[in-house]
């Protein structure tokens, strides 16, 4: 356990310090921690010896629970609507279409026996939903015609497809009789049925706080999985279903899940990099290369044009679609399954999709700004960020009292001429304990409690806000602001001393016990 947790914490503090260097790196930020993982592997530099193929799977497993919760649960349907149906089409028939063709291609270009060729295709048939949500929020990449949400729902979406026809394969590999039609309505019923159980008034009763909703995520996978269903199904509905849904504190437990969700995917891409071995790769790297190669060039491209042109997509929307098709952690964890259930082939099938998974990820991330610049894709007026459910909780509201004491040069004025910023707006006036809402008219007065709402200050474009004590050995204690000649760009904009809260000003002397609110900029630190 000692070697486990040295491991774990050294990982995260790489991961805290490698932060704010990733996120000026073209190549998307889980191919490094991929790579991390590789490092600390048997042929890394730190050569740590791990073929825990079951142990990886459970956390993984567990972690694309998590992932696919947190995709539907930052869905913002309202902006998805115009594209939902594709999204649909491409995460059902898309992900066939897809492992079907791929299938057919390890048949007659590997020469692969048609079962082995359908499990490849079946396994890498998915996009990455860990990818695509990472590379459209780290590069603030807005996307026209809506394209941003229809890759946000179809890759959140499509792994349970993925996932089901992987099950129907291997229970054919391995020679156990099978009804098509009976497993896909109970996978599918089994799954839809949880979820649409689960998001029902018997947990808006317990205010849906953050724990409950940690608990139902859970559920909503294992109930329908034990039964015989596909929780991967059931899970995403539900989080879709809850995050469109009006939750008591919804604020922090979008917090909560984004925090969990990237942790589950730094997890994730750490231990399968950890659990590859690279001298095994060159054996299948000219396999993979083939597969990624037609996947990109030939199958996804085609199925999206058979798939969109009904609906009438402009080309440049199918292009940045089609090139939007990464493979990623599902995929993989989707290949370990294979691995555990023993059945034997020509490649190994965890190095092979391994391959396809690291190729798709540094050519199809890297370039996928790229292409959508090139297709004249991307919408500079639009932000991304509206395309989650969480949009508005990172626009937070802040309330903020002002009474209106004898001679508060407000008294007797109406609020339309009190010429407040267009962003401060007068949310209540509290007379005497009766709550009154506002209006233009409304006239102030001696007395009156006025609660004001603005947005919260955000620590943006390297400037943030931090405390700063004074204690009797400060070197600022007894000193002036105007004094406090540091050179660099800090600003004190606040003093708390004692119950008294105050505006400084340069000749405004700080005493010992002093708070101090600075804005500084982090280059400052």
């Amino acid at each position: 356990m000692n070697g486990a947790l040295m491991l774990i914490g050294a990982v995260i503090l790489i991961c805290i310090l490698m932060d704010r260097f990733l996120e000026k790196l073209a190549v998307p930020s889980l191919l490094i921690f991929l790579g991390l993982g590789m490092c600390f592997g048997e042929n890394g530099l730190f050569r740590i010896p791990f073929d825990d193929y079951a142990g990886v799977n459970l956390i993984c497993s567990f972690s694309l629970v998590i992932i696919m919760f947190y995709g539907g649960f930052g869905t913002n349907l309202k902006a998805a609507r115009p594209v939902a149906v594709q999204a649909g089409v491409l995460a059902t028939l898309g992900v066939a279409g897809t492992a079907g063709a791929v299938g057919l291609f390890a048949h007659l270009a590997l020469e692969l026996p048609w079962l082995e060729s359908m499990l490849i295709g079946s396994v890498i048939s998915s996009t990455d939903a860990a990818s695509v949500f990472s590379i459209l929020r780290s590069k603030k990449l807005a996307l026209k015609h809506h394209t941003d949400s229809l890759l946000e729902m179809e890759s959140g979406s499509n792994d349970p497809i993925s996932y089901m026809l992987t099950t129907v394969v291997l229970t054919m590999l391995a020679g156990r009789d099978l009804s098509l039609p009976l497993l896909l309505a109970k996978q599918l019923l089994l799954g839809a049925g949880a979820a649409w159980l689960l998001r029902q008034d018997l947990f808006s009763s317990q205010q849906s706080r953050t724990v409950c909703l940690f608990a139902v995520m859970l559920l909503a996978y294992a109930l329908p999985a034990v039964a015989g269903g596909n929780g991967y199904l059931s899970v995403y509905l539900c989080g879709i279903w809850l995050g469109n849904t009006n939750l008591v504190e919804k604020r922090y437990q979008v917090y909560f899940f984004g925090v969990l969700t990237h942790v589950a995917q730094v997890l994730i891409f750490f231990l399968l990099g950890l659990l590859v071995t690279p001298v095994q790769l060159p054996a299948v790297l000219l396999p993979a290369l083939a597969i990624m190669a037609f996947l990109t060039l030939a199958a996804r491209p085609l199925v999206c044009a058979v798939l969109l042109l009904p609906f009438r997509a402009p080309w440049g929307q199918i292009g940045v679609t089609a090139w939007a098709g990464l493979r990623g952690a599902a995929s993989i964890v989707f290949a370990i399954s294979a691995v555990l259930s023993g059945i034997d082939m020509q490649y190994d099938l965890f190095n092979l999709v391994f391959c396809v998974v690291l190729l798709s990820m540094a050519i199809q991330g890297t370039l996928l700004p790229w292409v959508a610049g090139r297709l004249s894709m991307t919408d500079q007026s639009a932000d991304v960020g509206k395309t989650f459910t969480d949009y508005q909780e990172e626009s937070d509201i802040d309330f903020v009292e002002v009474r209106l004491d004898a001679g508060h040069p407000w008294c007797g004025q109406e609020l339309s001429a009190l010429r407040l910023p267009a962003q401060l707006l007068v949310a209540m006036v509290d007379r005497g304990g009766t709550a009154i809402v506002p209006r233009g008219d409304t006239r102030v007065q001696e007395g009156d409690r006025l609660v004001l709402a603005a947005r919260a200050f955000e620590g943006r474009g390297n400037l943030s806000l931090r405390e700063v004590a004074v204690d009797r050995g400060h070197k600022w204690a007894n000193q002036s602001v105007s004094q406090i000649a540091t050179g660099k760009p800090r600003l004190i904009i606040l003093i708390k001393r004692g119950l008294e809260t105050m505006i400084p000003t340069g000749s405004t002397v700080l005493q010992p016990g002093d708070m101090l609110v600075v804005a500084e900029a982090e280059e400052a630190r």
